[in-house]
């Protein structure tokens, strides 16, 4: 297959917390090399392309803003499209917030005055966060998730609650399902990016390190799509996936083998 471009995932793909997954540099080398343009994907909505991009560049690449895609950026593309003169209720991080303003979303910090609810990953989040997401569902007729992501891993590779156990919980105590949940997999997610890339989806790959995100990501755009092992799913885990990828390796320093079709 001769491919023109990839959708690399972040967390867990390339980092893990704050250091390098061992081999990154060598397997973008190998993608850079061979001519294969490069978007990262990542559903960590905390932090602006901008952002990313500096925290690639101190850990040793070079990627410009316009190569990095969050689900930061695709909520606030989402808003700026269908919510651009509704008050918008966040709970989530001051970078998503600041994403936002920057997008001059009309926010508010009133509750019952929201017209649209955003919840998102969150170190802060507590009890006064669920009580307000409460009281901003009983009238805002729309309900947003970020991402999916229930967890995340650190360094280490312990999970981490993220964004989805956030939008859970205050769905629960509202008893109300969200109405979009962006991010990968989401349609919102996948046109965007296969618009900043370029290129026809068959000839495009996705790289990740979770199943229900990134394979199935590739799987509703007609991409190939690679699992590592570096991050948040284990050899173990794969007899009971239900996101097959097409292919599965340790990291993505073995993304040669993936391109060669050999794994």
């Amino acid at each position: 297959m001769d491919y023109r471009g990839a959708l690399v995932d972040l967390d867990g793909t390339v980092y893990r917390g704050g250091h390098l997954v061992p081999g990154a540099l060598d397997g973008l080398a190998t993608l850079r090399e061979r001519g294969i343009d490069v978007l990262f994907v990542t559903n960590n909505p905390t932090r602006s392309p901008a952002s990313y991009a500096s925290r690639l560049d101190d850990l040793g690449l070079d990627v410009s803003p316009e190569r990095v895609l969050s689900a930061g950026a695709v909520t606030t593309d989402y808003l700026d499209r269908h919510h651009a003169d509704e008050r918008v209720f966040l709970i989530g991080s001051d970078g998503l917030r600041e994403q936002f303003r920057e997008r001059d979303l009309a926010l508010t910090d009133e509750p019952e005055r929201a017209d649209v609810v955003v919840t998102s990953h969150h170190y802060g989040f507590d009890y006064d966060d669920l009580a307000a997401g409460l009281w901003a569902l009983r009238s805002a007729e729309t309900f947003i998730g970020t991402d999916p992501d229930l967890t995340y891993p650190d360094a280490d590779g312990r999970d981490f609650p993220g964004s989805g156990a956030i939008t859970r919980a205050v769905g629960g105590v509202a008893r109300r399902e969200p109405d979009h949940v962006l991010g990968k997999p989401s349609r919102e997610t996948l046109d965007l990016a296969l618009d900043r890339l370029g290129h026809p989806p068959e000839r495009c790959f996705v790289v990740g390190d979770r199943p229900d995100t990134d394979v199935a990501l590739g799987r509703r755009g007609g991409m190939t799509t690679a699992l590592v092992l570096s991050g948040s799913t284990r050899r173990e885990h794969l007899p009971t996936l239900s996101h097959r990828p097409d292919h599965v390796i340790d990291d993505i320093s073995e993304v040669e083998t993936v391109l060669m079709g050999d794994v």
